[in-house]
């Protein structure tokens, strides 16, 4: 059945468990779900844009494991944080040359956090790059990113699910989280102490919009996987792909948002 509903998907944050995003795609387009626009923070903005850019699902996990930015970042000498992501504009142009947002198939909104007026701001015209290094600039380890003369950290801070550029302007919204908590019965460090509180925060933040999805997708325990744990890149990315299947086959109202045509642009 062809749909010619439009569709709208919205990406959490969540480090390197963002590939699980590039899962869960892989998931819709294999059943001829395909998003008109795509809404993301963090990590889920970038899974985004270069999904937005043209790169198939498969694709960007060979780009994000053969690049690894992560080793790209130099330290900053400031007070502001402890890394500088200078470099990574570097890498971003390298896959999305033409670096603005005009220049997507598919729309594409990123959610940043303006750290001076303690804001959500929404980017979706101009210049693509910086508000992708923006809204991925975790606070106290990056600098925050300059635009325009205000400075901006991780969109997850505020909005770690932004459905709300997506409301009015599509007819179903699928949000996507990859920050699952399993049930913890031993913390028995501090370092696990503050990376369960830093994830249920986040995951707050998500769940105060799931109401606001029509369709809700979160691959189960993805939170046991580290922020910067690259190595488990093909493992995060098959559990949202046997995820989103196992959810399309509970969930098949869903098939009905299928379209045969995988480069939808909406105006």
């Amino acid at each position: 059945m062809k749909s010619e509903k439009k569709i709208g998907l919205a990406l959490s944050g969540g480090g390197v468990r963002g590939i699980a995003h590039l899962g869960v795609l892989k998931a819709l387009n294999d059943q001829g779900i395909y998003p008109n626009r795509l809404s993301g923070s963090s990590a889920g903005a970038i899974a985004g844009a270069l999904y937005c850019s043209g790169h198939d699902p498969s694709e960007i996990l060979e780009i994000i494991v053969k690049t690894n930015y992560f080793k790209f970042l130099r330290p900053a000498i400031s007070w502001t944080g402890i890394l500088k992501m200078d470099v990574v504009e570097e890498l971003f142009l390298k896959y999305i040359p033409d670096n603005s947002f005009e220049s997507l198939k598919i729309p594409l909104t990123v959610a940043a956090t303006d750290i001076k007026r303690g804001k959500v701001a929404y980017f979706s015209e101009g210049s693509l790059i910086r508000p992708l290094m923006a809204s991925s600039c975790i606070p106290g380890m990056f600098d925050p990113i300059e635009i325009n003369n205000r400075f901006y950290v991780d969109g997850g801070v505020l909005n770690n699910l932004p459905v709300e550029p997506l409301e009015g302007t599509c007819d179903y919204i699928i949000g996507v989280n990859c920050n699952h908590l399993p049930v913890e019965h031993t913390i028995n460090n501090i370092k696990k102490l503050i990376e369960r509180t830093v994830i249920m925060s986040m995951n707050y933040n998500v769940y105060s919009r799931k109401n606001k999805c029509d369709y809700f997708i979160e691959p189960k325990g993805l939170a046991r996987y580290g922020v910067f744990d690259i190595k488990k890149s093909q493992q995060i990315f098959q559990a949202g792909y046997e995820s989103a299947l196992i959810y399309i086959e509970e969930n098949p109202s869903i098939l009905e948002l299928s379209n045969s045509n995988p480069n939808i642009v909406s105006p």
